[in-house]
């Protein structure tokens, strides 16, 4: 086996460039069934034990692998997020619920048209949109994919908020007074597509959940959402009784 290329005349510590190596594969999901142990690490980055268990010490430290003993390390789950079924709620207030850091990066707050999208706010297809797109993050871990639209004639004043540690909810009350009221959700389980796997950082195997939503304030649509979870950190819930059984609706296909 060819040893990992290492910067061995840096300044960086070799354990800590194996850790951030580790980190990367991990995020990668290379070893969703499979961490390798002490001496397989030692062989592949061609480095001492010692080296090699600093890494792992580092890695045990911060909760992103366990190593139990006697038995072979391997990669921690990670905490998932849930939301119940049929209840208005927010992805921030879902994450913060499980107790993890709610950050987002932002990648576009822009205002244009987009037909289909006016089309499903019952508006014409040239009515300018607010448009916000963000990578929504749980304990500094990818979590979502989050696209939103809302028509700009009330949505606006949205363009001067900063999305990196707020929900669209507070900001969007905060800046216009509305309040999303109801609406409805569809849910899919999906395979994400190449590049979308890259921005979630999960493995080839791994589903997500394809969430759409149409939300309405005041008696009209003001929000359409595709929000694209991670399935193996989100879960849906239901809450369902004999006499009432489950409140759901589907749509066959």
């Amino acid at each position: 086996m060819v040893a990992v290329e290492l910067d061995r005349s840096g300044a960086t510590p070799l354990w800590r460039q194996v850790r951030e190596h580790l980190l990367a594969r991990i995020g990668a999901g290379e070893f969703d069934r499979h961490f390798p142990g002490e001496l397989a690490l030692v062989e592949e980055y061609g480095v001492s034990r010692q080296t090699v268990r600093q890494a792992l010490r580092d890695l045990r430290a911060d909760g992103t692998v366990v190593a139990e003993r006697g038995r072979q390390p391997r990669v921690a789950a990670p905490a998932e997020i849930t939301q119940p079924v049929g209840a208005l709620h927010s992805l921030f207030a879902a994450v913060e619920a499980a107790g993890l850091a709610q950050d987002s990066v932002v990648h576009r707050l822009e205002v244009h048209a987009d037909a289909l999208v006016a089309e499903r706010l019952g508006l014409e297809a040239s009515t300018p949109l607010v448009h916000l797109e963000r990578l929504r993050l749980a304990g500094g871990d990818p979590l979502a994919i989050d696209r939103v639209w809302l028509p700009a004639a009330t949505a606006r004043p949205l363009l001067d908020a900063d999305f990196r540690h707020t929900s669209l909810y507070a900001e969007l009350h905060r800046a216009t007074g509305l309040r999303v009221e109801h609406g409805r959700e569809e849910v899919r389980a999906v395979l994400p597509t190449a590049a979308e796997r890259a921005r979630l950082r999960c493995g080839a195997g791994t589903a997500a959940l394809s969430i759409t939503r149409l939300g309405w304030a005041r008696g009209v649509p003001v929000e359409w959402r595709h929000t694209l979870v991670r399935g193996d950190r989100f879960a849906l819930t239901a809450d369902f009784s004999g006499r009432d059984g489950y409140r759901l609706t589907g749509s066959p296909r």
